[in-house]
């Protein structure tokens, strides 16, 4: 009789562990629990045995297996950036919950010079390139973006040029 009921519950237990979804992480870590939502850039899932919900930014996810079903959603590619000249590899994030999940690295900016021949459509690009540079140059492919400001004319310089500041904080996985 101890017998037949030390199966049940183990039966019982794989059963129910096997309802658990399995959330796996670019960094190598695998999350247990259950997912409630998928939004466009964010998960919302509740930890095994907890009622909280947790929210983790998508590019921070490679994929999702669904205990219940078995089914396998890959949610992003794992970016690669292995030096400076990635930089075009490098996202821009601008809302906060797209970092979720991802680890702070440092304070970046990029901005063109006090005399520059750009226009402000082609400054703000170079200012772009070099926050994007200055990112990839420490191995993080993303950029959660704190400032973009475009001086022109004479609250810029002297000589009523334009100058294009980015500011941002560099993550990876």
């Amino acid at each position: 009789m101890k017998k037949i009921i030390f199966i049940a519950l183990l039966s019982f237990s794989a059963i129910v562990s096997a309802q658990v979804d399995k959330i796996y992480k670019h960094n190598g870590e695998t999350v247990d629990g259950k997912v409630t939502r998928v939004e466009e850039y964010t998960i919302v899932f509740k930890y095994d045995g907890e009622d909280a919900e947790n929210v983790i930014g998508k590019y921070a996810i490679e994929k999702i297996v669904y205990g219940k079903s078995g089914r396998v959603e890959e949610v992003t590619e794992k970016i690669i950036v292995s030096g400076e000249a990635d930089w075009e590899k490098v996202v821009i994030l601008e809302e906060k919950s797209y970092i979720a999940g991802l680890k702070k690295v440092d304070e970046i900016r990029g901005k063109t010079g006090l005399i520059n021949y750009h226009t402000g459509n082609t400054g703000d690009k170079k200012a772009e390139k070099k926050l994007k540079m200055a990112a990839a140059a420490m191995g993080c492919p993303f950029i959660l973006q704190t400032a973009d400001k475009t001086t022109v004319g004479a609250s810029s310089n002297s000589l009523g040029g334009s100058q294009a500041i980015k500011k941002g904080v560099a993550y990876k996985y």
